[in-house]
């Protein structure tokens, strides 16, 4: 660096820039919501096709660290012993050593700090992603940020090589605690979303989000940012515009989160989800806070429509939120011939929300009414983008 830019600001976290995580720390706040306001504006531009976006301005977040509900930590080896991090920038076998993280709260480093001293007490070696040696992989921590619950989940190779009544004890002493799993992978793949044998406490926690309560299991979604997941819920509310006569699909419903906050506003509410586990929660969750008026089921989105339908009749409403590949051309076509007056796309990815505005758009006669940036994940270049497609009838 020659001569510092004027939106350039000191990062505060020591780990910056070897951290892959917070990329742009480094960046004004206020530049980084113009950057990612801009960001999506382009792609609906110069991927959808839509020569003067909607855009309404895009909602800061209302905290700018601290913020996240979930990490996942990898365990790595040090002269002092096994040490808990991230993976450094750019690099998939090397994991840095974190000291603190400032996208978790005091209480998530204290846990991870916890487990850390606990993995060198019991001198259990890290695994080690180059050679497919050791033994401990990942610690998940999830926060109920709004019911102060914590979820911990430890992921080993295989073979029982802990106490885990050792390991249970180090938990307790923090009373947030309300559930803790183990889970096993076998595989030379990184992944977290395994099947978890619960070694104490409740099988999930619990969260609060727009007024209801959520049971949160393991490997169920929710997004990471519970204060900004309530404003993004209560923009698709208002982009929905419900009146109390609609049936409403929730598609790639995870545990129901966006279905049940809409269900006081609608006649029906008709959820769909690939993952068995999130459907489950959905399930619960509709029980928990007594809403008999929504029913989840487990299965493809694409492949699951036209048997929803017959069930539940056209939708008056449908609300998408895909994963960052966007809706596949199975789902899209399918949705798309529901003929749906209105869609409410919650998107993670500007990219793939533009390619489908423009094929629905230029095939289905939807037509892109408002959409409004949601900065879900400062110091990232992550924004969701909330959209309203009408079709005229």
């Amino acid at each position: 660096m020659l001569e510092p830019g004027p939106a350039r600001v000191d990062a505060p976290c020591a780990h910056y820039p070897a951290c892959g995580g917070c990329r742009f720390q480094d960046l004004a706040y206020e530049a980084q919501v113009a950057a990612k306001e801009e960001q999506v504006a382009d792609a609906l531009r110069r991927i959808g096709g839509v020569e003067e976006p909607p855009l309404e301005p895009i909602v800061p977040a209302v905290e700018q660290f601290h913020y996240r509900n979930k990490l996942e930590y990898s365990f790595t080896a040090t002269p002092s012993g096994p040490a808990l991090g991230f993976h450094k920038a750019g690099r998939w076998d090397e994991v840095l050593d974190v000291e603190k993280c400032w996208l978790t709260t005091d209480l998530g480093n204290a846990v991870r700090d916890a487990v850390r001293d606990w993995a060198r007490a019991e001198k259990l070696e890290p695994y080690d992603q180059a050679e497919h040696t050791g033994y401990l992989r990942h610690l998940v921590l999830r926060e109920g940020r709004n019911t102060g619950q914590l979820l911990v989940q430890l992921v080993t190779a295989a073979g029982e090589r802990f106490d885990r009544d050792e390991l249970v004890e180090v938990l307790r002493r923090f009373p947030e605690a309300r559930s803790i799993h183990w889970s096993v992978n076998e595989s030379p793949a990184e992944v977290t979303n395994l099947p978890t044998t619960l070694l104490w406490g409740e099988d999930a926690i619990e969260e609060e989000l727009c007024g209801l309560r959520f049971r949160v299991r393991p490997n169920a979604f929710l997004q990471t940012n519970t204060a900004m997941a309530e404003r993004l819920y209560e923009l698709a509310g208002e982009y929905a515009a419900l009146t109390g006569n609609e049936t409403v699909y929730d598609l790639y419903c995870g545990i129901g989160t966006i279905g049940l906050t809409l269900a006081s506003r609608a006649l029906t509410v008709w959820g769909v989800d690939v993952s068995e586990e999130s459907v489950a929660c959905a399930l619960e969750n509709a029980d928990l806070n007594g809403i008999t008026n929504a029913a989840f089921y487990a299965g493809e989105v694409g492949a699951s429509l036209e048997e929803l339908r017959d069930r539940a009749g056209a939708p008056d409403v449908a609300v998408v939120d895909p994963p960052r590949a966007g809706l596949s051309g199975k789902a899209l076509r399918r949705l798309a011939r529901l003929e749906a007056p209105k869609i409410v796309y919650v998107s993670c990815n500007p990219t793939t929300l533009a390619a489908n505005v423009k094929e629905l758009e230029r095939d289905w006669g939807y037509r892109l009414e408002r959409a409004r940036p949601v900065d879900m994940f400062p110091h990232t270049p992550h924004v969701e983008t909330v959209a309203l497609l009408s079709r005229a009838s």
